[in-house]
């Protein structure tokens, strides 16, 4: 079954994803800061991670960066109010598969998460 860790500061967030993709049978689990997100990525070995930028102490760009020190394989797909092109650019720059900016829509965010998945599985 595909893991997918969601790691965003704001709580309801977290929770919205958690039940939109668990009632779709993915197993979903949680993070609200960056420091907890890279030790699940590192003892739970999510296939996805849906990642925030803007958090507090440990921004997502550094999350990313430093994931991308120790894991290549898991999806990172960028969640985030941030609308900057030269910021999405920069996430790309450091192993960002996608970036997706909220208001989130639910349909579009599943569909990047399963082209994402059927693009690692070659």
């Amino acid at each position: 079954m595909t893991k997918i860790l969601v790691v965003d500061d704001e709580v309801k967030i977290c929770e919205l994803l958690r039940r939109f993709f668990g009632k779709k049978d993915y197993t979903v689990i949680t993070s609200n800061n960056g420091m907890d997100a890279i030790e699940k990525v590192q003892n739970e070995s999510p296939d996805i991670m849906l990642l925030d930028i803007r958090m507090p102490g440990m921004d997502g760009m550094e999350v990313l960066k430093c994931i991308r020190e120790f894991n290549k394989k898991i999806g990172i797909i960028m969640v985030t109010a941030v609308m900057d092109e030269d910021i999405a650019k920069s996430t790309m720059k450091l192993g960002a598969d996608e970036y997706i900016t909220k208001p989130i829509d639910l349909e579009r965010l599943e569909m990047h998460v399963l082209v994402d998945l059927i693009m690692r599985e070659k």
